[in-house]
């Protein structure tokens, strides 16, 4: 079987991880670094891919790189508002793509990158940490099955020192970063909801606190879904004690679950705790994933529509901070039209 050539665009940040995961996969090989910063191509290099060989190619211009190395997907991690813009030229190159959380910074993208996808028949997974872990498998696959009765409740939190984490970086630059920890870390806990939920955003009501920076640090909001699963989430910026936590109440049952890697679990029948949930499946990376995924092993753990929904729900969360009343998707608002006499 001939390997799957891989091309990074951005070698900053979370793409070491990548690279380091990518590389010991026998499936695919590592052909192209694509970075503006010299040093971070480097670094990439030295760091993380002394043992390539051949040594990846490098460059600065990304339709160059998709031109010359003509790879056969790439994963992009660069700022979040240029994903949309990366993503849709390596589509257009005939890739497949895995691109770091969030997929796009807008709504109205994310349908675009999923209709151009679906056209060109290519790939595209989200690299968001829970969608590959067994606990959330397990999970969804509860409420899909309705084990537990029906989902009724979800509540949760995710806390991170980010504000001083990121000070000085893109991340704090609305430009850049299309917000703040919301659309940072915190995409991880929403995208878990959303993930398990599955169902469109009806309405949100939010509220957020910059702490004299350009950008969210923490937020609270209530997200009513269509399907009628309501969810109160409050995301951290600004606490040094890492963690996360997410429980869902169930008309026959509980599950609490970490909401940002997936790494526990804990499950209640009726009143009954289950001391160990049958979770047989093994966790996956989303590189793994996604490598599979290519290949007809394995159906991608996240889609465009992961995607779209977080990305409405992302813009009904700043819109109800910045109006200070809740915010509601357009088909909940023509509903609700229509329902008043």
């Amino acid at each position: 079987m001939t390997a799957i050539r891989l091309a990074l665009i951005g070698c900053g940040g979370y793409a070491g991880a990548h690279a380091r995961r990518l590389k010991a996969n026998p499936d695919c090989r590592i052909v192209a670094l694509c970075d503006t910063s010299d040093v971070a191509l480097k670094r990439m290099l030295e760091t993380h891919l002394t043992d390539a060989a051949p040594a990846p190619a490098t460059y600065h211009d990304i339709p160059a790189m998709l031109g010359e190395a003509k790879p056969d997907a790439v994963v992009i991690a660069t700022p979040h508002t240029l994903h949309f813009e990366h993503a849709m030229a390596a589509l257009e190159a005939g890739c497949h793509v895995l691109i770091e959380k969030p997929m796009v910074t807008r709504a109205a993208d994310a349908h675009t990158l999923a209709a151009r996808a679906r056209e060109l028949g290519r790939i595209v997974i989200v690299g968001y940490n829970t969608p590959c872990t067994p606990e959330f498998r397990y999970l969804r696959a509860l409420i899909r099955g309705g084990e537990l009765g029906r989902l009724e409740l979800v509540h949760g939190y995710l806390a991170q020192g980010w504000l001083d984490g990121t000070r000085g970086s893109w991340r704090q630059q609305p430009s850049l970063s299309g917000g703040g920890q919301a659309y940072d870390s915190g995409a991880h806990l929403l995208n878990s909801l959303c993930w398990s939920v599955e169902s469109p955003v009806a309405e949100v009501y939010a509220a957020i606190d910059n702490l004299d920076t350009p950008v969210d640090i923490n937020s609270a909001m209530t997200i009513r879904f269509a399907n009628g699963v309501m969810a109160s989430i409050a995301i951290g910026g600004n606490c040094p004690a890492n963690g996360s936590h997410m429980v869902y109440l169930f008309d026959g049952g509980r599950v609490e679950i970490d909401g940002w890697s997936g790494s526990w679990i804990n499950l209640w029948r009726g009143r009954d705790r289950i001391k160990y949930p049958p979770i047989t499946t093994a966790p996956q990376t989303p590189d793994d994933n996604f490598i599979d995924a290519i290949l007809g092993r394995a159906e991608p753990g996240t889609t465009p529509e992961n995607g779209i929904i977080q990305c409405e729900l992302m813009d009904l969360i700043y819109e109800s901070a910045r109006t200070g009343a809740p915010a509601r998707s357009k088909e909940a608002h023509q509903a609700a039209v229509l329902d008043t006499p």
